[in-house]
């Protein structure tokens, strides 16, 4: 008599004399188990939470099923965990791991899940800033949001406040492949795209604007930079502060205004001065009256190249002012490198003293530095969808940028109180996400308890656990 055979059993090629079979029987199980870490994390600095508290609601609460703060932690986590499109929320609104982080395990209606789908989280991302309007009933604050990027950087050092801190400013493209608001073609980047602006400071994210790209790279970094500083500066008036840009930023604009920044209240005792200081190292652009410049050592450079045979650097350290561009002189550092048979000239301009730093210290260990922040904007924007920006509208395309920020930001956090001195330590949110968010587990709930069990085969245990103790310690 034939065996019978369950039309649900997949049978796959034997192994030792073994059938192998599988099914999709196994009950509640997840891959994300791991999002139990950013619940943590997020409890410890309570990022969603505030996040929320720069959203105004204006619906009837009568007929509101998911709050402002559970689409918030249901966008922030997604994205954490992988899924930069609204449209997964469709499948994810039943994910119990996401059910647990927004405190909410079941619908309090009968035809709803307990999480929102993608047009309610659509109609999120297309809040208007200000006030709620008669057709879209949430409003956010844009003042706010950008305000909550700093204040979670002052909190992140409240042990140790640094004595000097470098502020990164830089540009990136993010490609647009239809006809979004806004939209430019970009000759740099070949390509019709948005500019935002970021801002860091290490691995912090400071600020994140979305920009038209018809613009100046520079364009908005000096109100930026202000709105940024004299926020620091209120819980930190004596902190010391240093720009640090690649050549696009190298404005007069913006250089006079760390100048002014450092002469503020120059009349009044030098402590009053000091604690205003704002120094700027930008590159720039080199031309044919730099190169001249540097003329002789660059001949030095070509002569020991071709003793040595490797590549031969000499540095100079000179004042400069542009024909018309620049209101005064300023130290310029010229870097003289012959390499690979031909001169290779840069230069950095920077207000401060060859006392503070000399000319090789400066360029070397100091400006090629800023090259670490090209590698969080890469996190923001390969790990973390920051350059989705698929909606109609500017401020819609704004919003899903924030939303991704602060997905970075939550990560950072983890990596920063749970995993520092670990192998984690200086991981990438990708790393992360596939080392200790992307865990396999069984979901078995009763009514006292939500019981999720995790893989035991799980190879990084050990960090998972350290991580719990210590993020559950800072929200304690």
């Amino acid at each position: 008599m034939p065996t019978e055979c369950s039309p649900a059993l997949f049978e796959f090629a034997p192994v030792e004399g073994r059938r192998v079979v599988a099914a999709f029987d196994g009950g509640a199980i997840i891959s994300n188990a791991g999002a139990l870490l950013l619940g943590a994390t997020d409890r410890a600095i309570n990022l969603v939470g505030r996040f929320a508290g720069c959203f105004r609601d204006a619906r009837m609460p009568e007929r509101v099923e998911h709050d402002i703060a559970t689409l918030i932690g249901q966008r922030v986590f997604g994205i954490a965990l992988g899924h930069e499109d609204v449209v997964d929320h469709d499948q994810l609104r039943h994910d119990p791991v996401l059910a647990v982080l927004a405190g909410k395990l079941a619908a309090r209606r009968s035809d709803c899940a307990p999480l929102a789908g993608k047009s309610t989280l659509n109609r999120l991302e297309h809040a208007p800033a200000g006030t709620p309007g008669r057709y879209h009933r949430i409003g956010h604050d844009v003042a706010a949001i950008e305000g909550l990027f700093v204040d979670l950087f002052l909190e992140a050092h409240r042990k140790a406040p640094p004595r000097q801190i470098i502020l990164d400013l830089d540009a990136t493209d993010v490609p647009l492949h239809g006809h979004q608001e806004g939209r430019f073609f970009h000759g740099y980047y070949d390509a019709y795209c948005y500019l935002p602006l970021y801002v860091f400071c290490g691995r912090h994210l400071l600020a994140a604007k979305l920009r038209r790209a018809n613009i100046d790279a520079s364009a908005g970094a000096v109100e930026e930079v202000a709105r940024i500083v004299r926020q620091i500066r209120a819980r930190w008036p004596r902190l010391r502060v240093l720009l640090r840009a690649d050549s696009g930023f190298a404005r007069e604009a913006l250089m006079h205004a760390t100048i002014a920044a450092r002469s503020l209240h120059a009349g009044v005792a030098s402590q009053r001065c000091e604690a205003n200081r704002v120094d700027f190292l930008f590159g720039l652009a080199r031309n044919a009256r730099l190169v001249e410049e540097l003329a002789i050592d660059l001949a030095w450079a070509e002569h020991e190249a071709s003793r040595t045979g490797q590549p031969a650097r000499r540095f100079r350290d000179f004042r400069w002012s542009t024909l018309d561009s620049w209101s005064r002189r300023r130290r310029v550092i010229g870097k003289a490198e012959w390499t690979r048979g031909e001169a290779n000239p840069r230069f950095i301009v920077t207000s401060l003293k060859p006392s503070e730093a000399e000319a090789r210290a400066l360029y070397e260990r100091l400006y090629c530095a800023r090259g670490e922040m090209e590698n969080r904007i890469k996190e923001c924007q390969l790990d973390l969808f920051a350059g989705r920006a698929s909606a109609a509208t500017m401020r819609a395309n704004q919003l899903r940028l924030w939303f991704a920020s602060m997905a970075y930001v939550l990560l950072c956090a983890l990596r920063r109180i749970g995993l520092a001195h670990t192998q984690f330590a200086q991981a990438t949110c990708g790393t992360l996400r596939l080392a200790l968010l992307k865990i396999g587990a069984q979901v078995r709930r009763s009514v006292r308890r939500v019981a999720i069990a995790m893989a035991s085969g799980h190879p990084f245990q050990n960090e998972f656990a350290l991580a719990h103790a210590r993020t559950t310690a800072a929200a304690s």
